[in-house]
């Protein structure tokens, strides 16, 4: 289990305005992930090093979006002005996850402007929408040759992630104590004063540190 990536709701700008401004202040340019027509969503990527990535994701005016809980919580999170979503953590082996919440993951899937379609299973969006701390799972279906953090630059690193919440629900909810997934990113828990979820995050730029 390791941290996979950060999901950001693209806010009034749009998801080409809301990316260029992120990717301006780390230096680096995002590019076109394309749609997830399971979820009525689309986004853009920026692979990071230690092979996580950084996408910012936005809904689209499709019935897949009223329906799956992806396009539900991204939906939500845009029509307060954008932000943070969540993050993500991925597993071996989801069926663990699977017998542990006690009901199945659901397919993913992203066709990218290139004609290359990812795939994967996933897990726990609606832990994500009752809780915004907590992350949720994937497992990746597509070769590790093809995952969003593939081409990074090694320019840009995540270095923190600031939560507001409570790291022992977390790791309750992960199974593992909550350090272990996020390997070399540290966790800066802040008290919640309104809805817990993700904050901020640091990342180490050739300009240097940037909070988001």
């Amino acid at each position: 289990m390791r941290l996979d990536h950060l999901s950001y709701a693209a806010g009034p700008d749009g998801l080409h305005g809301t990316a260029g401004r992120i990717g301006a202040l780390l230096g680096e340019e995002f590019r076109d992930g394309g749609i997830h027509p399971r979820f009525g969503t689309r986004n853009m990527v920026l692979p990071l090093s230690q092979g996580t990535y950084l996408e910012v994701v936005e809904v689209l005016d499709h019935p897949a979006s009223d329906k799956a809980p992806f396009g539900q919580a991204v939906r939500a999170r845009s029509a307060l002005g954008g932000g943070w979503l969540g993050w993500v953590v991925s597993v071996d082996d989801i069926a663990k996850v699977e017998a542990r919440l006690g009901r199945p993951s659901v397919d993913g899937n992203r066709h990218r402007p290139d004609g290359v379609e990812l795939r994967w299973k996933q897990i726990g969006v609606t832990g994500l929408q009752s809780d915004p701390q907590l992350p949720f799972f994937v497992q990746w279906e597509s070769p590790q040759i093809e995952h969003p953090s593939s081409g990074a630059t090694g320019k840009v690193h995540l270095d923190t992630l600031e939560i507001a919440g409570d790291p022992h629900r977390v790791s309750e909810w992960l199974g593992d104590p909550v350090t272990e997934p996020l390997e070399d990113v540290s966790v800066e828990w802040v008290a919640p004063h309104g809805t817990p979820g993700v904050v901020a995050a640091k990342f180490s730029t050739p300009s240097g540190l940037v909070r988001i």
